[in-house]
């Protein structure tokens, strides 16, 4: 067949010709290379239908602005690795940029980075969660490789590297539920660790936590600055972070320990942020006798200053180590489990304080309004976080039900014992 004449198009259209090794060819213009000149994919098919329909598929992504970027054909590990480094890093919190980083490097590069960006499917993801579970991962584990992949992915495909986001497409593997409800500690209980807490340094720290439900970061974060004794009352304004280190032995002189380990290690994360939500920002009232603890609390910490001299770490935080500086989240958590070692009360997790305080309040009858203030819930999410946060005891059932009955059947007759009730 004799090759048909080209012939000359205006700027922005298409091309299609017969060449001369017997192949339809197409240049398709689907925009400009970053250097300002255009560009043109060159595609081919052995019928010109064929190549009529791959046009008009590339046409479509062009004018859709899904189209793969000339030049740009990343690889999933490449893609990845610049989204955590250089997109993600510099708009995330540090906590969220390290559950990315993990995610990327641990799971994500090694299971699927190979592949390219724009040829990755959802069953490729899919097989990567079922081998993580295979392999020992949790499905919660796998989840949170689901969701970094679709953030990565989304973004991918706002850029134009990719027509899809094959991870929106892929079916995460089902998080159960955990079997065991969380129980709050009884008013019993939380008297006992109130007798244990007067014995300890910073005692304040765990009544904030068991009364009023600040979250561990609040806490450790809150200055003096924010305590407003005289009006009984604190201001949450931001969140203790955990540390980080990186060596600062020299390469030739290993230490051979973590870089949380080494004799001269440096910290490479600040140490509080600024709380992200309006609602984490927020005011709490202080009751009488919390305003009192933390009035000797203050003292203390001055006669522990005064103590210490010139090894006294100056800062203005309200819990303190017993040379000043900000206290350690890692070792708040195992003073936690010990203050209930010693207490006598059963063993839970910190944050299992903070579900005490919510469902006391609720026992209180304070207004659903004030409970989400106190603990710093969003507005559009504060009826499914008091949905988890609040419980009921066994005994405001058995009220409910007693009034039930009352109401149904009538009011039991006074007097009237179990031995008697059982033989009418």
């Amino acid at each position: 067949m004799a090759e048909k004449k080209r012939t000359r198009r205006a700027n922005g259209e298409t091309a299609i010709y017969f060449g001369k090794d017997g192949r339809w060819h197409a240049r398709v213009p689907m925009g400009y290379k970053d250097n300002g000149e255009p560009y043109r994919r060159h595609i081919t098919r052995t019928s010109e239908d064929a190549l009529t329909e791959e046009v008009k598929r590339l046409e479509k992504q062009r004018d859709q602005g899904t189209a793969q970027q000339p030049g740009k054909l990343w690889t999933v590990e490449k893609w990845l690795w610049h989204w955590v480094e250089n997109i993600a890093k510099d708009v995330v919190s540090e906590n969220t940029y390290d559950g990315y980083e993990v995610a990327v490097r641990v799971h994500l590069v090694p299971g699927i980075g190979r592949h390219r960006i724009d040829r990755l499917e959802p069953e490729h993801l899919e097989s990567l969660y079922r081998r993580m579970q295979k392999n020992g991962s949790k499905p919660a584990t796998a989840h949170q490789a689901h969701r970094t992949a679709r953030t990565a992915f989304g973004e991918a495909v706002r850029r134009g590297h990719a027509a899809k986001n094959a991870a929106a497409l892929a079916k995460p593997p089902r998080v159960e539920e955990p079997e065991e409800e969380i129980e709050p500690y009884s008013v019993e209980e939380v008297q006992s660790l109130l007798i244990e807490v007067n014995k300890r340094r910073n005692s304040a720290r765990w009544m904030l936590a068991l009364a009023l439900g600040l979250r561990q970061g609040e806490t450790l974060g809150l200055r003096w600055v924010d305590v407003d004794l005289d009006h009984e009352y604190l201001k949450l304004r931001r969140n203790r972070l955990r540390p980080k280190y990186e060596h600062g032995c020299k390469e030739a002189e290993p230490c051979g320990r973590k870089a949380g380990y080494c004799p001269v290690r440096t910290q490479v994360r600040r140490e509080t942020k600024n709380t992200k939500s309006r609602a984490g920002r927020r005011a709490v009232p202080l009751p009488g006798p919390l305003v009192v603890m933390l009035r000797t609390h203050r003292e203390v910490q001055a006669r522990e200053r005064k103590t210490a001299g010139n090894l006294w770490t100056e800062s203005d935080y309200v819990f303190t180590k017993p040379l000043g500086g900000p206290l350690s989240p890692n070792t708040d958590y195992h003073d936690w489990k010990k203050l209930l070692e010693d207490a006598g009360v059963r063993d839970a997790r910190l944050h299992d304080a903070r579900h005490t305080a919510a469902t006391v309040l609720m026992l209180l009858g304070v207004p659903d309004r004030v409970i989400d203030q106190i603990m710093g819930w969003e507005a559009g999410t504060s009826a499914r976080m008091r949905a988890r946060y609040l419980h009921v005891p066994d005994a405001m059932l058995k009220d409910v039900a007693q009034k039930i009955a009352d109401a149904i059947w009538g009011p039991s007759p006074k007097g009237l014992d179990k031995d008697q009730d059982n033989e009418g």
